[in-house]
């Protein structure tokens, strides 16, 4: 995660003060008793943007289009990795390019969870620990999957710190997360051998060895490929509880996660002493006692929300699968078994198959995406005029937070974002200033950004995923 400090108070809130523009936007809305403006029950659900579309099931790209973006997504985005179309062998000038962008020592005072300042000590032994000299100046490439949900780490330790002493939320060594199944390239492990630093096809940092386990290429890819499966459609569903490979039991599989269904197994005969026929045989990647890989069966109920490919990308499926999250703790850098702004609209689009890069920085900017920049020369004219003919889908980005468009409603664009709070002006010129700190539905034109500026005057670019 790449987010600016400031940014990161704003998602708080925003400060003192409303342009015009913010007030008039409000007039048509009522203040509920939660403070969010214009919203009601009925705004809760998806099914009220759904009816406000005029083909909530159009197609917006079909499977093979989305394949075709997919790969040019790899091929011209740097921030995105191609694992298959890495050489046979790793030079430390690329491994330790790769460490050293994650693995900065903090410039600025760092705290604990408990608000005392972390000692300059500590960092000097995180980057002692990094063990930059033991890098061979050539090692072969090693392949992994990835078999629960991993956190990626800035430093290979569980410390968490952040930038102030009252702030116990945006831990600056959380990085990402990635799911079972996800396929990853080793390339260097820490001192203590406790971590490994990988690179993933959307991030490389540092995480837990036991989070990985080791195979060959033909092994990784031909799981990644394998087909029939299934895809995770619902926030997050575990599999069946079983005695026998506790590795695979109630394990977490969030949204977007696709699995392969196990094959050559007789239907009448259990898995893992249960029945399988109210069940999905699934087909999961372990770590045995010396790192490597394994797959055995797991059982997913047949009533858990997945799909038997991934969702068709049409408005209403957008609409569905983002408000599945709403409520959902904001979670940096996927922390607390959620996710963050930009994690939150990746893995909505991730499940009807469309790939983009992890953080917001590199979404807004991304050579593959429909992206429409705006820099100080664009007019306030001219940004009201984009935020009145955003689509739903659409993500509307300001320095460091990015939402998604869940339609136009009493003439203005509404959005569902991953955020810590919404400031704006009420009817008699003073400020209300709420706490959300979850996955949230707001109008977009009255939403804050600091004294004279509205989230729509500080927009650096709107996406549009579509072919």
């Amino acid at each position: 995660m790449r987010f600016s400090l400031i940014a990161a108070s704003v998602l708080a809130f925003a400060f003192a003060g409303a342009p015009l523009q913010a007030r008039e936007a409000n007039d048509a809305l009522t203040i509920p008793p939660s403070g969010v403006l214009g919203v009601g029950e009925a705004q809760l659900t998806p099914q009220f943007w759904i009816n406000l579309q005029a083909q909530p099931d159009r197609v917006i790209m079909d499977r093979a289009t989305i394949e075709a973006e997919n790969a040019k997504l790899l091929q011209l985005d740097p921030s995105m990795h191609d694992l298959r179309k890495l050489p046979a062998a790793l030079s430390r000038e690329q491994v330790s390019g790769w460490i050293t962008h994650v693995s900065e020592r903090p410039s600025r005072q760092r705290y604990d969870v408990e608000g005392k300042p972390v000692p300059s000590a500590t960092f000097d032994a995180l980057v002692a620990d990094l063990a930059l000299d033991r890098i061979p100046a050539s090692q072969p490439t090693r392949y992994g999957l990835i078999v629960q949900r991993a956190a990626f780490r800035a430093f290979p330790t569980d410390l968490r710190v952040f930038s102030s002493n009252d702030d116990t939320d945006i831990d600056r060594f959380q990085e990402t997360a990635e799911f079972p199944g996800v396929p990853v390239v080793i390339a260097h492990a820490s001192a203590d051998g406790r971590w490994l630093f990988v690179l993933s096809p959307r991030y490389a940092a540092w995480t837990k060895a036991e989070n990985v386990a080791e195979g060959s290429a033909a092994q990784v890819f031909g799981y990644v490929d394998k087909a029939p499966y299934r895809v995770i459609t619902g926030a997050s569903e575990r599999t069946v509880f079983t005695r026998e490979r506790p590795e695979l039991s109630q394990l977490q599989l969030d949204m977007s996660t696709r699995v392969p269904l196990a094959s050559g197994l007789a239907p009448d005969q259990p898995v893992n002493g249960q029945t399988a026929y109210a069940a999905y045989t699934l087909e999961l990647p372990w770590r045995d006692a010396a790192g490597k890989l394994q797959f055995s069966p797991a059982l997913l109920q047949k009533n858990t929300d997945t799909a038997g490919d991934y969702l068709p990308l049409t408005p209403a499926n957008i609409l569905h699968q983002a408000f599945k999250f709403l409520g959902e703790r904001y979670g940096w850098g996927h922390a607390y078994d959620g996710r963050d702004c930009s994690g939150f609209v990746s893995d909505v689009y991730r499940s009807m198959g469309v790939q983009m890069p992890r953080d917001t920085s590199k979404q807004s900017i991304s050579p593959a995406l429909e992206h429409r920049l705006f820099t100080d020369k664009d007019s306030r004219e001219a940004r009201l005029k984009a935020a009145h003919e955003l689509q739903v889908g659409d993500l509307v980005y300001i320095p460091g937070h990015v939402m998604m468009v869940i339609g136009q409603y009493k003439g203005q664009p509404w959005v569902i974002h991953d955020v810590g709070g919404m400031s704006y002006r009420k009817a008699d010129g003073s400020k209300a200033r709420i706490k959300l700190n979850a996955v949230s539905v707001t109008p977009l034109l009255p939403m804050l950004y600091n004294d004279k500026q509205t989230f729509v005057d500080r927009m650096t670019s709107i996406v549009r995923i579509r072919h």
